[in-house]
């Protein structure tokens, strides 16, 4: 763990909520010691709930490297990634995580991750937004189709 990466995306944090856009949370991609994207809460200035710092980092770490896998990199977040975070950085096959402030600390500033944490826990159909699932043999066809692809590209 490189301290100085951690400290890029807690400026980051603070730098880019100073200058609303959005919520105070950081992030960078490293690779070989080297910073490869960078991200900020954008959610607020792009109308994106999605813009999370992770997901703008790990899109930008993407986009410079000119792949779909971060594979070989790792990711320093100023705060303990949020489900929605969590799962783009296993998408990303990111190979390690570090992060400064707890979900406990977000929770006392008014992000509460945890309740997305419990949501997931349940059944589906105990969620608290429904859920329906219909015309699976139709949607087969194209899964179906994408397995018996000989040129797909694996991800």
């Amino acid at each position: 763990m490189n301290p100085a990466f951690l400290r890029e995306a807690i400026r980051l944090s603070l730098e880019k909520m100073a200058a609303n856009e959005g919520g105070p949370f950081g992030a960078v991609v490293v690779k070989d010691g080297q910073v490869v994207g960078r991200g900020w809460n954008r959610v607020t200035s792009t109308n994106d709930p999605t813009a999370h710092a992770e997901v703008v980092a790990i899109r930008d770490a993407c986009a410079r490297l000119k792949t779909f896998s971060l594979a070989g990199c790792e990711l320093y977040s100023s705060c303990e990634p949020c489900p929605l975070c969590l799962a783009a950085i296993y998408w990303a096959r990111l190979d390690r995580v570090y992060y400064a402030a707890t979900c406990d600390d977000a929770a006392e500033a008014g992000f509460d991750d945890r309740n997305f944490y419990r949501e997931l826990a349940k059944p589906v159909g105990e969620r608290a937004i429904p859920v329906g699932q219909a015309l699976r043999d139709e949607a087969l066809v194209a899964l179906r189709a994408w397995a018996e692809k000989e040129d797909r590209i694996r991800y």
